[in-house]
């Protein structure tokens, strides 16, 4: 989605975490995706997952403030209307973490104006994620082929450093998975061996192949009352946490800039 011109504003989050209700998950159905009728329900939706990336933006802040690290991102919501950038149907809303504007005009002098003149779109960013579909809960850092950078950075770094440092930080997040886009095969966390990651670089390639560590909840209809917990929402959070240094570790900014090879 790209911040400028889509003609949606966004919307306040909660003040508080509130819990995920039936209607939540039901509004993202394939029957009522295209519905318009539902668009304040998805509008409650968005807003609640609004609120679990604040929470979680501030809490992020504190963690690196507390390492001695500094993070500049933000936040923001996926549409939740049926509108041209998505099909006509909302099937699947999110609330995305990604770098802040400074980061972002950083970036854009090491790359040049030409190769970042498309930042603003969220997804040509590594990103941190928490999405509601109608059947699952999803938690996930994402490196989309179009931030082609990031996914560069993170292999600059692995080739510099070796790739312990980055198999013990997947490792310490047991419960995802770490997938190259659609493929069937995926690197379970908590289990990965040094055979395994050099395999996944191997074929992993920045531009071509997209990158995500995922954890999700199944929440089929009439099976949701462990998603609708009222301590799910700062679970979630917790889930975040948990990802950001991952992202510290892989995304390019001032603390990890590892984008070019020959770069002292």
């Amino acid at each position: 989605m790209n911040e400028r011109s889509t003609p949606d504003q966004e919307p306040k989050p909660l003040n508080e975490l509130a819990p995920f209700e039936e209607g939540d998950f039901h509004a993202l159905s394939e029957s009522l995706a295209r519905d318009p009728q539902y668009n304040d329900r998805r509008l409650v939706t968005r807003r609640k997952l609004g609120a679990i990336a604040k929470f979680a933006l501030d809490a992020l802040a504190e963690d690196a403030q507390a390492t001695g690290g500094a993070l500049e991102l933000a936040q923001r919501t996926s549409l939740h209307q049926p509108h041209m950038f998505n099909h006509m149907k909302v099937r699947r809303m999110w609330a995305y973490i990604t770098r802040g504007k400074k980061e972002k005009a950083r970036l854009k002098r090491v790359l040049g104006a030409e190769l970042a003149k498309d930042l603003d779109a969220a997804y040509r960013n590594a990103y941190l994620c928490v999405a509601l579909e109608d059947s699952a809960l999803e938690v996930s850092l994402r490196i989309h082929p179009d931030a082609w950078f990031d996914g560069q950075n993170l292999v600059q770094r692995t080739k510099k450093e070796g790739q312990a440092i980055f198999r013990s930080l997947l490792n310490s997040t047991p419960g995802y998975r770490l997938q190259l886009d659609n493929w069937k095969g995926e690197w379970i966390t908590g289990q990965i061996t040094p055979e395994w990651l050099a395999e996944f670089f191997k074929y992993y390639k920045p531009g071509e192949l997209g990158l995500a560590i995922v954890r999700r909840w199944p929440a089929p209809s009439g099976m949701r009352t462990a998603v609708c917990a009222p301590g799910v929402p700062q679970a979630l959070v917790e889930e975040l946490r948990l990802l950001a240094p991952l992202y510290r570790y892989a995304a390019w900014s001032q603390e990890s800039d590892f984008l070019f090879a020959n770069k002292p």
